[in-house]
């Protein structure tokens, strides 16, 4: 199950130095002018977890496998995209297919990096990507809603359906507001996101600021804060300087180069954690003496369905799941200890798996 994280912004604010930092490349040729992002960039990073290590270190496991977020950098936006400004066109489609958004802001004063608008204000910068990412969503709900005139006309159910939740976006987006706003019930979610409206997709503020602003931030960062606590959205301070260094050192000098610089870890770190969080994801292990591995699902994915990210034949013949909680396995020192303390449950259908779990899936082939 692959999760995708579109990172978006102005051009000049740091995007491609923190997309090079996170995929520790330089396919993202970062330079000094508008628009050096042509095509998408797309990077794997794995998700940190000290859990699996753990894990791998009591079941002596010869590979360590972690989950995975990829990255999509993608080209720089600017005013008037929404009407194909620029390089909007590409922009809006290309953000489409991600599952959500971190919008990197430029936090930081350097008269060498000039802004595309003359000025630093993030909170400034952060309205004119939401601004053009709802014109989008307005201008594509008016087109559709033209389209499926005849179908609503003639009591298609799915057409009345799809009408009812455009215009409930609509309603929300002309009002100013993305349309992640609206409250959508159950029943309607799948045709909800069907939909595709850009402004449904969570956001990340990622607040990009100079290197001695790193451990605690600045007045720009915190203006950042302001706004996404009053979102409901969630923000990071990453100084995608220091990253960029840091990608280039070696474990240990990279640690040294953190506690000189005050930073208990690295930023994409916390970047890449925020935006796990951010798509409710959990983790699940599976782990024995060939490898150990780490499996990203949704919050309150059942056991099956769990099964099915590693194969879908694990899925259809499910039988049932033989689980361990993650303090068991490690407080009890491993599998067979735990199972012998009556700490290995054997899970149906019906269960939900929780972050942590070790499991082992029993199925039909």
């Amino acid at each position: 199950m692959g999760f995708k994280m579109g990172i978006v912004g102005l051009p000049n604010v740091g995007k491609s130095t923190l997309f090079n930092a996170l995929t520790r490349t330089a396919a993202a040729q970062a330079a000094n002018f508008p628009f050096c992002t042509i095509e998408p960039n797309v990077g794997d990073v794995a998700v940190p977890d000290a859990r699996l290590d753990r894990l791998a270190e009591i079941a002596k496991s010869k590979q360590i496998i972690p989950t995975r977020m990829t990255f999509v950098d993608i080209a720089g936006l600017v005013k008037g995209a929404s009407k194909g400004e620029g390089l909007g066109n590409q922009f809006l489609a290309n953000i489409r297919e991600v599952d959500a958004i971190a919008h990197v802001l430029r936090c930081f004063e350097d008269g060498d990096v000039t802004h595309v608008e003359g000025r630093v204000d993030p909170v400034a910068d952060a309205e004119t990507i939401e601004t053009e990412l709802m014109l989008a969503d307005i201008e594509s709900i008016e087109k559709r809603l033209q389209n499926i005139v005849r179908k609503v006309r003639g009591g298609d159910k799915e057409a009345v359906q799809q009408e009812r939740l455009m215009r409930a976006a609509l309603e929300a987006l002309e009002q100013g507001k993305p349309a992640r706003v609206v409250e959508v019930d159950a029943e309607d979610l799948r045709a909800w996101k069907l939909l595709q409206l850009l402004t449904t997709k969570p956001v990340l503020y990622v607040c990009n600021v100079g290197e001695a602003e790193a451990a605690e931030g600045n007045a720009h960062a915190a203006k950042v804060a302001e706004m996404a606590a009053a979102e409901g959205n969630a923000h990071v301070v990453i100084s995608a300087q220091i990253e960029e260094e840091i990608s280039q050192l070696e474990p240990d000098e990279a640690t040294m180069f953190l506690e000189e610089m005050g930073l208990s870890e690295a930023g994409l770190d916390r970047l890449i954690q925020a935006g796990y969080t951010l798509l409710h994801l959990e983790t699940y292990f599976t782990v024995g003496p060939k490898e150990a591995r780490a499996w990203a699902i949704r919050h309150g994915t059942s056991a099956p369905k769990a099964a099915g990210v590693i194969h879908g034949d694990f899925e259809k013949g499910f039988i049932r799941a033989e689980t361990i909680s993650y303090d068991d396995f490690v407080s009890l020192g491993g599998e067979q200890p735990a199972k012998e303390a009556g700490k290995m449950r054997a899970e149906g259908k019906s269960y939900v798996v929780k972050d942590g779990d070790v499991l082992h899936f029993l199925f039909n082939t």
